[in-house]
């Protein structure tokens, strides 16, 4: 795993743009597994500057997004579909009919995580994946569990995540319970993985998944089997890692 450890959450946001720059520079119809939530909003902000700044192409790119809340239509605000196209879409040259969200409107949860497979299929796998980490450890919406789930699949939304993403929401009652998420398996078939972390309450939990025992309780920590991992975070986030990696090696 290949560590970058910045200043602060504006430095891993670019440090992370930078990255993906160099993968569609480097492969301009390669296929970008794409996150949403707060921590990568930066990081599209600094594509977008790319691009309009002429150093970026998306003409050729096909993206495919981990994960879509179950109920949600396109257009809604919080949708990830939303986000997306509020966030990057809307704003570089990427074709529309290249960017995959799973359609959190089919409640045929078995048809929409084949459809989702299929098209990872169909598209020769993603080159690069970006990821978030959850406070508890998840990616996408696989949460902590007795296994690690493979394909895409419909997850019920444990109540620490329901209360994570209230924060977007009027009212906790109108957050999602349900999604469709990538499983650990999608994730892992990507060429490379890019992590990025930010901020002290993620310390705890960066440490557990990245050096700690790989286990579904922790789903993230299934990274450390993936041969191409980068994972980006600053000093806050890497704090407790770096304090226990420090007195492993004395």
């Amino acid at each position: 795993m290949n560590i970058i450890q910045t200043k602060d959450y504006n430095e891993m946001s670019r440090k992370a743009a930078n990255l993906i720059s160099a993968q569609i520079i480097m492969k301009p119809d390669c296929v970008l597994g794409l996150a949403t939530g707060s921590t990568p909003e930066q990081t599209y902000a600094y594509l977008v500057d790319a691009y309009n700044n002429g150093d970026l192409d998306f003409s050729k790119v096909s993206s495919v997004n981990l994960d879509e809340y179950r109920g949600l239509t396109p257009d809604n605000d919080q949708s990830y579909r939303y986000f997306m196209q509020k966030n990057l879409f809307d704003h570089v040259n990427i074709k529309r009919e290249n960017t995959f969200v799973p359609d959190g409107m089919e409640l045929d949860a078995k048809k929409v995580c084949k459809d989702h497979d299929d098209i990872m299929r169909k598209l020769g796998g993603i080159d690069l994946q970006l990821l978030g980490l959850g406070l508890n450890g998840h990616i996408g919406f696989n949460e902590p569990s007795d296994d690690f789930p493979k394909g895409t699949h419909c997850v019920d939304l444990t109540e620490s995540t329901i209360q994570a993403n209230s924060r977007f929401f009027a009212s906790i009652d109108e957050v999602p319970t349900q999604a469709y998420t990538m499983g650990i398996q999608s994730i892992m078939m990507a060429k490379k993985i890019l992590i990025i972390v930010n901020g002290e309450a993620k310390a705890d939990i960066v440490a557990k998944a990245f050096l700690g025992p790989v286990t579904p309780q922790v789903p993230a920590s299934i990274l450390q089997m993936h041969p191409d991992v980068t994972l980006v975070a600053d000093e806050a986030a890497l704090s407790i890692y770096n304090k226990q990696l420090k007195e492993l090696n004395d």
